[in-house]
């Protein structure tokens, strides 16, 4: 049985880059944990994917998210 691929949401949008000063496009690719979703839920490309990591890495760096969200410590 075939599976109807996602489009990537990125490729649709036209997005050339896409930056860590966003965070409100990051967001949208983050459980409400802080964890990065995967491809298959996503349904953005392998490229696209990567650049997402590295731009929401970049930005939990720099405190625009975080790295983990509704810790009770």
């Amino acid at each position: 049985m075939a599976r109807h691929r996602k489009a990537c949401p990125i490729c649709e949008s036209g997005i050339r880059t896409i930056d860590y000063k966003d965070d409100g496009r990051l967001s949208r690719f983050i459980t409400e944990r802080g964890k990065i979703l995967p491809r298959r839920i996503s349904g953005m490309c392998a490229r696209h994917q990567r650049q997402v990591g590295t731009a929401i890495k970049r930005a939990r760096f720099l405190a625009l998210l975080p790295y983990i969200a509704g810790f009770e410590g």
